[in-house]
């Protein structure tokens, strides 16, 4: 039988610094939705992690949820749901509910309309005090972009004019207006933030 599980590298060089900043944010129970799960290596590391909560992971690309099914299969953990086809920008989820939403390194490989997308359905999702968790690299006002993040910015808007590094202050804007708290900002390994907002 073919494999479907993709392998993407980033994941595992990034998996345990984000697991770190995960532990102390998530609830002791409940449900975690993630958007965009891609390979699905993400998803199942923190499951293995906090046996405790229900994974959720979703993905738009039939090929990418081939990766996520085949990834559960293989750890063959109870804690992971079978993926959900979730385009983050659609006006409609197929979940009615999530404790807290997990989003890594989509906002920069995706039109402006999923993350306009992503913040509206996290403000629906949500329920006051419950995180939104965004990882990735950001452009921030009044801060020169690092030198490996502006060749990678341009390498994406090469490949999609769509697509590129935001600026965080803009995403900020959006999920206030969603009811969401200022974020809290950490500083990752390889010029990445960990983004967090709070449902207010």
């Amino acid at each position: 039988m073919p494999d479907h599980r993709r392998v993407a590298p980033a994941a595992a060089r990034n998996r345990e610094p984000i697991l770190a900043v995960l532990r102390p944010l998530l609830p002791a129970r409940g449900t975690v939705l993630e958007i965009a799960s891609g390979s699905g290596e993400h998803v199942v590391h923190f499951a293995a992690a906090l046996p405790a909560l229900i994974f959720q992971p979703s993905d738009p690309e039939p090929a990418a949820l081939s990766s996520i099914a085949a990834w559960v299969e293989t750890v063959g953990l109870g804690n992971v749901m079978p993926p959900l086809r979730l385009d983050a920008a659609a006006a409609d989820w197929p979940i009615a509910l999530a404790d807290a939403i997990v989003c890594i390194n989509m906002i920069h490989i995706a039109p402006w309309a999923a993350t306009r997308g992503l913040i509206a359905g996290a403000g629906r999702l949500l329920k006051a005090g419950a995180p939104l968790f965004l990882y990735g690299p950001y452009r921030r006002a009044g801060r020169d972009l690092e030198p490996s993040n502006e060749a990678f910015d341009q390498d994406l808007k090469a490949r999609n004019p769509a697509w590129g590094l935001r600026l965080l202050e803009d995403v900020a804007e959006l999920a206030a207006a969603a009811g969401f708290a200022p974020p809290q900002v950490t500083e990752m390994p390889a010029n990445n933030l960990s983004v967090v907002f709070v449902k207010g």
